[in-house]
């Protein structure tokens, strides 16, 4: 790979057509009439909400959801005129600018509602309801009622759906789900027999969403499968649906060099060479979310696995090589090389987190390289 339109060795390659690969294969899994949210928050997951989001859609998805207002306007600025929601909270005195951009809101407090300055476009709303993620939402029919009324009092507010978030549908201990899924279904129900107009329903993330698709209703918000990555180990066992890794992470030896027996690496020299080695360094470090925790981990070079070896600095790092390996040479650090692979699951579990955690962690000044089939089609870098 060159280094075409960045100027460091460190990139991370981001294979679109794997998000559609992801998308179709959960829509073979999904009823025909439940759609898709594709979830674009965090610059999605890190691997850049535009291009990902205009994937998504172009495979399949109808709508996309974002955490943050910011995050909705950006897609908007960008051109993107696809139904957009903004799944946290949003300050009533911003709803004006979210009416105008035509970006639906979540709503789940009387007071937001009663501090809403007015309004010259209409506003879509979804209620967000907590059946026991503990985060935000209403909790009784007590609170529905009070913004029922309060909804009925504006008249540019338009109540588009409601959703839930399930707190264990990754786990294969399904006895809370289930618990959610009564508690929704309940206040469906009452919201049914106390509103007049038809109202859209999501309840699913990925992992319910591919573990129980008959119980999904009008949409599934798709998220960090949609990137090729299970929601935990208990469901990349049971793999209810095929998927593909969309992100890869990768650099090149910048310097080697040959250390002799009690050299040390780094700071606080916590590395000593046991006898004549070889090290490569790699201008990868913490700046760019390879974080000092990572030490230790193994990254690859040649098709072999080389662990990285003293502590890992702000904007390089070191790896102890089997031999003499030429400038330039690449170095993956999630990815493929020959034979071997290191899955983000692998740093995950190295790190002790989630893999959700992986890509969101790395940083912006590591520039994404866009493919389709394998080649290139944009490079993007955010520094």
């Amino acid at each position: 790979m060159s280094a075409e339109n960045y100027y460091r060795d460190t990139w991370a390659e981001v294979e679109l057509s794997h998000i559609a690969f992801n998308i179709k294969q959960l829509k073979q899994r999904l009823r025909p009439d439940t759609g898709i949210y594709a979830v674009v928050k965090a610059n999605a997951y890190g691997h850049g909400d535009i291009q990902v989001a205009k994937k998504a859609l172009d495979a399949g998805a109808e709508r996309l959801a974002v955490a943050l207002l910011d995050e909705a306007l950006k897609l908007r600025e960008a051109g993107l005129t696809a139904p957009i929601l903004v799944m946290g909270w949003t300050r009533p005195e911003d709803a004006v600018i979210a009416a105008e951009h035509d970006i639906a809101v979540t709503v789940f407090q009387e007071e937001w509602l009663e501090s809403l300055p007015d309004l010259k476009k209409p506003l879509r709303l979804h209620m967000k309801w907590d059946t026991g993620m503990g985060r935000i939402g209403i909790r009784s029919t007590d609170e529905m009622d009070r913004l029922l009324a309060g909804i009925k009092q504006h008249e540019k507010l338009k109540l588009e759906a409601v959703f839930t978030h399930f707190a264990t549908a990754d786990e294969n201990d399904t006895f809370y789900y289930n618990e959610q899924v009564k508690r929704f279904d309940q206040m469906a129900a009452y919201l049914k027999a106390n509103w007049p107009d038809e109202v859209e329903m999501h309840t699913g993330n990925s992992a319910a969403s591919m573990r129980f698709p008959e119980q999904m209703k009008h949409f599934v918000r798709f998220g960090i499968s949609m990137y090729g990555l299970y929601p935990s180990p208990d469901v990349k066992e049971e793999q209810p649906i095929d998927l593909k890794p969309v992100l890869s992470l990768h650099s090149r030896l910048v310097h080697v060099k040959k250390v002799n027996p009690g050299d040390s690496l780094s700071y606080g020299a916590t590395y000593q060479a046991k006898k004549e080695e070889w090290i490569g360094t790699i201008p990868i470090g913490y700046a760019d979310g390879w974080i000092r925790k990572l030490q230790g981990f193994e990254v690859l070079v040649d098709g072999k696995k080389h662990p990285i070896v003293g502590r890992i600095c702000m904007d390089q790092c070191m790896i102890k090589l089997d031999k003499e390996y030429s400038l330039g040479s690449q170095v993956t650090l999630i990815g493929k090389q020959g034979n071997e692979k290191v899955h983000t699951d692998d740093v995950a579990g190295y790190l002790e987190t989630i893999n959700y955690e992986v890509p969101c962690m790395l940083g912006r000044r590591i520039p994404r390289m866009y493919l389709e089939n394998g080649h290139k089609v944009e490079v993007e870098n955010s520094l």
